[in-house]
């Protein structure tokens, strides 16, 4: 199992990505071919189901892409689908208790770390694919370092508990949701204001602390390099339906 993500990030590396919302498989193709280091596929917000998600993975996978998954919810069914299917990684929205990052892990980890049902599905390439063939104990710790479980911190119960969810194990790193964070905040989209920037600090603080990677939203490039220059390890820059609309608005623009 390969997780190019991960291995950039060990590496230092920055990496970028950008949340697929409407593309197919060969958009998804064209962007593993692109210098995106990858894309997070919105089963949240976007149009998105198993299926569909399943192909979007087979098309990243030809040219070694890595493709995330936004979850639906933190529900058991909903994770581990994901990660059956071939999700390099989950992001999970909607966090607001520790208790609920223990029973993410619980769901998305296999033993020692957590209780993921054993099934050598897509993911492990029924059965077939070289890290399932190796005894369990090695499969288990693959699957288990290169699956990565990150909570989405949008809500003031995930900030108000941050320290203690990143240092839960078996959560690899966080992902900060700043419009709705700032909307739970009770200051909608007002990033600048210092409470805001206080609570990312807390953040970085608290996943730097416990040795974990964060990720974060950036709606513009100047915000992904704002948010990379404060020490954010990765950014997901807008969405794919905002890059084409706004590549052909360049080129209609070019020409007139």
């Amino acid at each position: 199992m390969r997780n190019t993500f991960k291995e950039k990030l060990e590496q230092g590396q920055k990496t970028i990505g950008t949340f697929f919302e409407m593309g197919g498989t060969c958009v998804a193709e064209a962007a593993a071919y692109s210098d995106l280091d990858y894309i997070i596929i919105d089963n949240e917000h976007g149009k998105y189901e198993v299926e569909n998600i399943l192909e979007l993975f087979r098309a990243m996978e030809i040219h070694d892409g890595t493709a995330f998954v936004r979850t639906k919810d933190a529900t058991r069914a909903s994770v581990s689908k994901m990660l059956d299917i071939g999700a390099k990684g989950l992001v999970v929205p909607q966090i607001e208790t520790v208790e609920q990052v223990k029973k993410l892990v619980e769901y998305t980890k296999y033993y020692p770390l957590g209780n993921r049902g054993l099934a050598f599905v897509r993911g492990a390439g029924f059965g077939y694919a070289k890290h399932a063939k190796q005894d369990i104990n090695g499969y288990f710790k693959e699957c288990n370092e290169k699956t990565l479980l990150v909570p989405q911190c949008e809500t003031k119960g995930c900030l108000e508990h941050i320290e203690e969810v990143m240092e839960i194990d078996g959560v690899d790193g966080i992902f900060v949701g700043p419009f709705d964070l700032s909307v739970a905040m009770g200051i909608p989209l007002q990033f600048d204001r210092p409470e805001f920037q206080a609570a990312l600090e807390r953040i970085l603080k608290a996943a730097k602390d416990a040795g974990k990677f964060t990720m974060i939203f950036c709606a513009t490039t100047e915000a992904a390099k704002k948010n990379l220059a404060d020490g954010f390890d990765s950014v997901a820059v807008s969405m794919d339906v905002n890059h084409y609309i706004s590549a052909l608005n360049q080129v209609v623009s070019d020409l007139k």
